[in-house]
């Protein structure tokens, strides 16, 4: 079956090549041009002519120019200098250096694309030195640079004042990456940064890979979004929502218009078993996000999802990551963007998968990734502040102010990570949960590191899309945080963060509940089976959570919550109320799904995707009657005011949380 779902998305991969349609002509059967893009073009220095093999007889016109757009944006016009109905060949244009290029014909005023290729051009005097597998030249518009670090995913190298590197390369991971300096871009394909190259000898056999950067000039200033699990998998009418998700974030854009805005995963974008069940996996991923977000950079991190599940001994690890590094990056690298170092590692180690759906993986960072990880920060200051991003988190909360450990490999995050990790400023940022927790330097400096956080950084899908599939336009995770996504803010080595609400204003950080209007009980699933105890004790959590009550208490989710908040909650006659910090399921959420997914005749097992976490970032406060209005305020580290004018009673209606 693995090799049935490669052949598929290799065919479908070469048609979009081969058949892109481009910008249509009034009439588009006068302008059908078809030849072959190969995936990569190696020229020699001082080569002048180009020739492409025409497919179906249906070859350019002599008067036509082939356009090349080079990895800086530029364009160039090359003639054509023989024309066969087999084939023809261009003259280049001058300059043409190594990098990613977009061809495309131009006939008139009318541009049909054609295809996208890798050209590499071999300088006549470089070769490969003695026992060297891997090299080339990382270079700008044609000019080399040094000092530019390199990896295959074990082997660390930087490049000379001639910008070659030669690595000596048993080539286990199968690419070469460039940790991007600062200054500069990588060329992209769509939303995916090209720093990577596929190698395709044998071990034993040198081959040349090029890297051309675009400069960047100053990234001092430049806001990073991060997106938790998306999920997408065509099913639960996932593919319309993630459009709402789409449209907020190029809505977002678009009011900071004229802000470097760059962007990354956490893992999960895909959902291995669907695949196969229904045809979805990377390639329609990038065409579903390259055709809603255009002119954005964005990352990827390898989430468990996104590993082959039909993997199977020896060496699943690696094969379950086939298809993830074939089209969309390496599964750990690093990049710089001004003056942080960003780190992407995968933390889901998939060795003893068996080529079943149990998908036993463990959280466990590889000894690779972290012998790799101690020899690329070798090149970078103590002083630069490192952004570590992980599917799944490091930590978890332990209770309303403690955090636990909360991974497979305590003793290698002890005994090796935290060691190379600890006089660096770190910051981890992970999805997995689906939740959101953040932990800060007081709750982690017990395992060993001086600055450490975790921004556990919630979802875009919320509960697998399952909530806005039952309840049109509610999107939560679990603990009730909105679906949505993470805002930072970065100036120098200065962060600021700050988590957006899908299709909500950026003002929206919490939830107030009245909870003298709030209560569940076994009428709420009038069909489910009341003479299954499995399923009344498991919806009966909900029912002992909120009983019907009038004690006069608010409950309030503040989902980015972190020790350094503040809450303040006033009464009509300028009290002040003292709060109690709580965990609690979010009422919302089980309104949304779970009491739809519980109330069902057929029902037989518990369902899954319901509300299953009592999270701590919930807070207790009590009125003096029903009546009682309150004012509540929450403050974030970085001054930022959030307020609500809660008129009480306060009806709880799940359409007012809706954004459809």
């Amino acid at each position: 079956m693995r090799k049935y779902f490669t052949l598929l998305t290799t065919f479908v991969l070469a048609l979009a090549v081969l058949f892109s349609c481009g910008e249509k002509t009034d009439d588009a059967k006068d302008f059908d041009v078809q030849f072959t893009i190969p995936e990569s073009i190696t020229l020699n220095e001082g080569d002048t002519d180009l020739t492409f093999k025409v497919l179906f007889k249906k070859a350019p016109q002599k008067s036509d120019m082939i356009v090349f757009t080079d990895p800086a944006g530029s364009t160039h016009d090359c003639a054509i200098r023989t024309l066969s109905d087999n084939a023809f060949t261009i003259t280049l244009f001058e300059g043409i250096y190594s990098g990613t290029y977009k061809i495309a014909v131009r006939r008139g005023g009318t541009v049909k694309h054609i295809g996208t290729t890798y050209i590499t051009v071999n300088s006549g005097n470089l070769k490969p030195e003695n026992g060297a597998t891997v090299y080339g030249v990382v270079s700008c518009e044609g000019k080399p640079l040094s000092n530019v670090v390199l990896s295959d995913g074990v082997e660390v190298v930087v490049t000379n004042d001639k910008g070659v590197y030669q690595m000596k390369s048993a080539k286990k991971y199968g690419y070469v990456f460039v940790s991007v300096p600062s200054g500069y871009e990588a060329p992209t394909d769509g939303v995916l940064p090209k720093l990577y190259s596929l190698l395709t000898e044998k071990s034993d056999v040198p081959e040349r890979r090029d890297f051309t950067l675009i400069d960047a000039g100053d990234q001092t200033t430049y806001k990073m979004l991060f997106f938790g699990d998306m999920h997408l998998a065509n099913r639960t009418n996932d593919v319309s929502q993630f459009r709402v998700f789409t449209s907020d974030l190029n809505a977002f854009r678009e009011k900071h218009n004229g802000v470097r805005i760059y962007g990354m995963t956490l893992g999960d974008m895909t959902w291995d078993q669907f695949w196969y069940d229904n045809h979805y996996s990377f390639p329609e991923y990038l065409e579903t996000i390259n055709s809603d977000v255009k002119g954005m950079t964005i990352f990827h991190t390898m989430g468990n999802h996104d590993n082959n599940f039909m993997a199977i001994k020896p060496d699943a690890d690696l094969k379950a990551a086939d298809e993830y590094v074939r089209y969309i990056a390496p599964t750990f690298y690093s990049f710089n963007i001004g003056k942080v170092h960003y780190v992407v590692v995968d933390d889901i180690d998939c060795s003893d998968y068996d080529g079943t759906k149990s998908r036993n993986y463990v959280k466990r960072l590889t000894s690779d990734q972290i012998d790799w990880l101690e020899k690329d920060l070798s090149h970078v200051s103590k002083s630069t502040p490192l952004v570590i991003t992980t599917h799944a988190q490091i930590f978890y909360p332990n209770g309303v102010n403690n955090f636990k450990l909360d991974h497979s490999n305590t003793d290698q995050l002890y005994g090796s990570l935290f060691h190379i990790l600890k006089d660096y400023t770190v910051h981890f940022v992970t999805g997995h949960t689906h939740l959101i927790f953040n932990a800060l330097p007081a709750e982690t400096s017990a395992y060993g590191l001086s600055d450490c956080y975790e921004h556990n950084a919630g979802s875009v899908c919320g509960s697998w899309w399952w909530s806005g599939n039952l309840t049109s336009g509610v999107y939560v995770g679990q603990d009730g945080s909105p679906a949505g996504y993470s805002i930072w803010d970065i100036n120098g080595t200065d962060f600021k963060w700050q988590y957006k609400a899908t299709a909500w204003d950026e003002s929206y950080q919490f939830r107030s509940y009245d909870l003298n209007q709030i209560s569940f009980s076994m009428a709420d699933v009038p069909l489910m089976p009341k003479d299954n105890a499995e399923l009344t004790s498991a919806f009966g959590k909900y029912v002992n959570a909120y009983p019907a009550n009038s004690n006069n208490e608010v409950l309030i989710n503040i989902w980015n919550w972190n020790s350094k908040w503040k809450l303040s909650v006033t009464d009509e006659k300028g009290n002040e109320l003292n709060w109690t910090r709580t965990v609690a399921y979010d009422p919302l959420h089980i309104s949304a799904l779970s009491v739809k997914r519980f109330n069902n005749a057929k029902l037989s097992s518990v369902p899954s995707f319901i509300t299953e976490n009592k999270m701590p970032h919930f807070f207790k406060v009590k009125a003096a009657d029903p009546g009682t209005d309150l004012t509540i305020k929450v403050t974030d580290e970085f001054g930022n005011v959030y307020t609500e004018n809660m008129a009480r009673p306060k009806a709880y209606r799940v359409e007012d949380f809706s954004k459809r």
